[in-house]
């Protein structure tokens, strides 16, 4: 389907993709858990900062390139994991990577892929990142299997998500009775000799993704899951870098430098787990307060402007990452789509610099952000002094 009028910003190509993605794979995108209050926080949130920009700064040059676990990247914008990229696409994750490539920064894959890991770093090149999303499953053999052919394949960290020990109650979903279409398949946890062969496969070689995602999500997850019984193990089995994704407070950030994670990603599922939660830039300050200089700091949910990129940055984090704008470009035009969602923002993104006096990443800090003095706070339990248990989360604004 072709599109006369060109979208020029992330919001225009929301309906867009609505409009030529099948009903019940748009809801599975699209859709938060139970009345969705976080993943529209998510959105939200942002408009409560403001900014305040310097005048009369030579602005020339601008410079967004950063390093990520100590490689340099051309911008701090990556993306996030999200399963089942041939939903909105028949070309799926490969064309996703290619775009990645030409980006020039960070893509995280779903284990959920429908195309196979191999074949998505494959799409890469030297100047990109992949690191490989995980789940760790009651048969600790399944998650071991995809990480070994992650190593093998060249991804450079592993993405522990750990705000999923169960699936949260979408009720789109639930309406919808969704259910992948059978042709899809989850390819990571295919025979790698198979998924990857030259000659391909057929579908009696493999379960659709359907069956594949409800063996294996839910009931199959590893619940008793912790930070002593699963980051230990996961050292045990890899040296790659673990990044542990989904932490929203100062304590877990705590524990992920005390068990020796190499990062944390500020992140809520994108509303689609534990609705109520605190949106993911509201709980940026606390997570960034806790790391210190221990630990990177990157977050996603939510974003959908260069400036809500600018104003993460601000807060401390040290990357973001955008899920749905990806899914959006991917159905509008493929990898061409994809990688015109990723140049809408990183252009928004140098534009709010250059128009905020920063010319360069190291220079964005929280004296450029004005922070609503207005803020969620813990309320002290019974038998505790409210001084000692309330924990307000910083938001006076730098002048």
């Amino acid at each position: 389907m072709s599109h006369t009028n060109n979208p020029v910003c992330i919001k225009d190509l929301e309906p867009i993709a609505k409009s030529v993605m099948p009903s019940g794979a748009w809801g599975y995108y699209d859709s938060g858990a139970h009345d969705e209050q976080t993943k529209f926080d998510n959105m939200n949130a942002f408009d409560n900062y403001r900014l305040h920009p310097r005048m009369l700064r030579d602005v020339s040059q601008i410079n967004t390139a950063t390093t990520i676990l100590g490689r340099t990247v051309r911008t701090p914008l990556g993306i996030a994991p999200c399963a089942m990229h041939k939903l909105a696409h028949p070309e799926g994750e490969a064309a996703t990577s290619r775009a990645a490539s030409k980006h020039g920064s960070i893509m995280i894959l779903s284990t959920y892929s429908t195309t196979s890991l191999e074949k998505v770093i494959a799409e890469g090149n030297g100047d990109t990142q992949y690191w490989m999303q995980l789940y760790v499953y009651q048969d600790r053999s399944v998650s071991e299997k995809i990480i070994k052919r992650a190593e093998k394949a060249g991804f450079s960290a592993i993405v522990l998500t750990v705000d999923a020990p169960v699936l949260g109650l979408r009720l789109v979903d639930a309406r919808n009775k969704f259910k992948p279409p059978p042709h899809l398949h989850l390819e990571n946890f295919m025979d790698p000799e198979v998924v990857n062969g030259a000659s391909g496969y057929v579908a009696d070689q493999a379960k659709s993704a359907s069956e594949t995602f409800g063996a294996t999500f839910g009931a199959n997850g590893d619940q008793s899951l912790s930070w002593e019984n699963g980051i230990s193990w996961l050292k045990s089995i890899t040296k790659l870098p673990i990044i542990v994704k989904g932490i929203l407070t100062a304590e877990d950030t705590k524990l992920a430098i005390a068990h020796g994670c190499a990062a944390v990603i500020v992140s809520n599922h994108g509303g689609r787990q534990l609705d109520g939660a605190l949106s993911t830039i509201d709980a940026l300050p606390q997570v960034v307060d806790a790391a210190g200089d221990a630990i990177e700091v990157y977050m996603d949910g939510g974003i959908r402007r260069g400036s809500d990129i600018f104003k993460a940055l601000a807060l401390g984090a040290r990357a973001v990452f955008v899920a749905r704008p990806i899914l959006w470009g991917l159905a509008y035009q493929g990898e061409k789509g994809v990688h015109y969602a990723l140049e809408l923002l990183q252009k928004e993104l140098e534009l709010t610099m250059t128009l905020a006096g920063t010319t360069c990443i190291e220079e964005i800090d929280e004296s450029y952000v004005y922070q609503p003095v207005s803020r969620w706070v813990r309320y002290a339990s019974r038998g505790k002094s409210a001084a000692g248990a309330d924990q307000k989360l910083r938001l006076v604004a730098k002048l």
